[in-house]
C-alpha cells in the first residue's frame, strides 16, 4: 500500500465534504517543514486536530505535530495512547 501525502489527504477530506482552504493547506505544509515531520506524522496530527477541535486550528495542529515528533510517535496506536494519556480523548 502506497503512503498517502498531505496533499492526497486534503483531497480525501474534500471528497468527504470537509473542505479546508488554501491557507490551511499552506499552514500545514509550513508546520510539516518547521517540525521536520513525515507526511504520515503530519496527517496524524491533522486528523487528531480535526477530531478534537472539529475544525482546523493551526496552533493546536502545530503543537500536536511538534509533540508527536518529540515523543517519536510513529503509529496510530502510539498516537492514540499518547492522546489518551494527555486526557485529550476518553476512548
Amino acid at each position: 500500500m502506497k503512503k498517502q501525502t498531505v496533499a492526497q489527504y486534503f483531497d480525501f477530506l474534500a471528497s468527504k465534504g470537509f473542505r479546508l482552504g488554501e491557507d490551511s493547506f499552506r499552514f500545514v505544509q509550513f508546520g510539516q517543514q518547521y517540525a521536520q515531520a513525515s507526511d504520515e506524522l503530519t496527517i496524524m496530527a491533522l486528523e487528531w486536530t480535526l477530531k478534537i477541535q472539529k475544525q482546523f486550528d493551526g496552533s493546536f495542529f502545530l503543537s500536536l505535530l511538534e509533540e508527536f515528533r518529540k515523543q517519536q510517535l510513529a503509529t496510530n496506536k502510539q498516537v492514540r495512547l499518547f492522546m489518551k494519556e494527555k486526557g485529550l480523548i476518553d476512548e
